[in-house]
């Protein structure tokens, strides 16, 4: 991958504008995510949240009955990405766990800083769970899960929901997630290629996410500085070794550990960020949502 991209003379997604940004970061992600699965069918819909019309994308397998239901959050920096950048893995996983996968169009910074992607997801998995017998699924059996800004946001719900009281989740599927704005772990510090994702890729986008940076004191922004994590959904943590936020990931996946929720944490080594999005070229991609699936599937049973 970093071959190709400097034979190709391919700037930093920081180096553009936004708009180019956003164009650019989706047609790499088609590029990498191999052939979309069919699934039984998917739908459009449209439901209130807390900004205006919320979009749904409901992915549903070639099963009958009541089935298992699978929140998924896009990644792309809370800057870039639609329910288009994560078309793929919701196809595989919808098939591979047989559940209903839903895809939500958040709001994205910096036209809509933090909190406005967490209060999306939020009014989401509440809809969701209000609403499980018009989608045909048991929301007894809820997981949420996201790449990257995505994990932030799974992570990020599963406290804000524990607060509340609801909606119930069974599982959290945090793929290389950020947890702490502002981190300088090693990983942060090491990993520095212009041609990959990089600690000047993590300001840009925690830049445009934050309208002021002291919110990123907030667990809301940062999971691993919330007060306690006893008590959330058992959690599957993927990582990657090339990837400046992997010691941020790792460290949120020992500190559900230590508060007493059961981890699933699995280390990808030589893969950059960004790996598991590209299971169309990568075999460690394939690998890792196969793991996502087969841990998905056991929580939701």
């Amino acid at each position: 991958m970093r071959r190709q991209r400097a034979a190709a003379g391919t700037p930093p997604l920081y180096t553009r504008t936004l708009g180019e940004a956003r164009a650019a970061d989706l047609a790499d992600i088609r590029a990498a995510a191999g052939n979309p699965e069919p699934v039984g069918s998917v739908e459009e819909l449209s439901v209130p949240g807390p900004g205006g019309a919320l979009p749904l994308r409901v992915y549903r397998p070639e099963s009958d009955g009541e089935l298992p239901v699978l929140l998924y959050l896009f990644g792309g920096g809370w800057t870039l990405g639609s329910p288009d950048t994560s078309d793929a893995i919701c196809r595989r996983l919808t098939n591979a766990v047989g559940c209903v996968t839903v895809s939500v169009g958040y709001r994205l910074a910096p036209e809509h800083p933090f909190p406005a992607a967490v209060h999306d997801v939020l009014a989401a998995a509440e809809w969701i769970a209000g609403h499980g017998d018009e989608l045909g699924v048991d929301a007894g059996r809820f997981a949420v899960g996201g790449d990257s800004a995505g994990g932030n946001l799974a992570a990020a719900l599963t406290l804000a929901a524990q607060e509340r009281g609801g909606p119930a989740l069974r599982h959290q599927l945090l793929v290389y997630p950020n947890t702490d704005h502002g981190a300088d772990t090693p990983s942060v510090r090491e990993h520095d290629d212009p041609l990959l994702f990089n600690r000047r890729s993590v300001a840009w986008y925690w830049g445009h996410y934050l309208a002021d940076p002291a919110d990123g004191a907030n667990p809301l922004a940062s999971p691993l500085r919330a007060a306690s994590l006893a008590g959330l959904p058992p959690a599957t943590v993927i990582t990657a070794e090339y990837d400046p936020l992997r010691d941020e990931g790792e460290a949120y996946a020992e500190a559900l550990r230590a508060a007493g929720v059961p981890v699933g944490l699995r280390r990808y080594e030589g893969m950059p960020h960004g790996f598991f999005a590209m299971a169309g070229v990568l075999d460690d991609g394939r690998d890792a949502q196969r793991y996502a699936a087969d841990r998905l599937r056991e929580a939701l049973r």
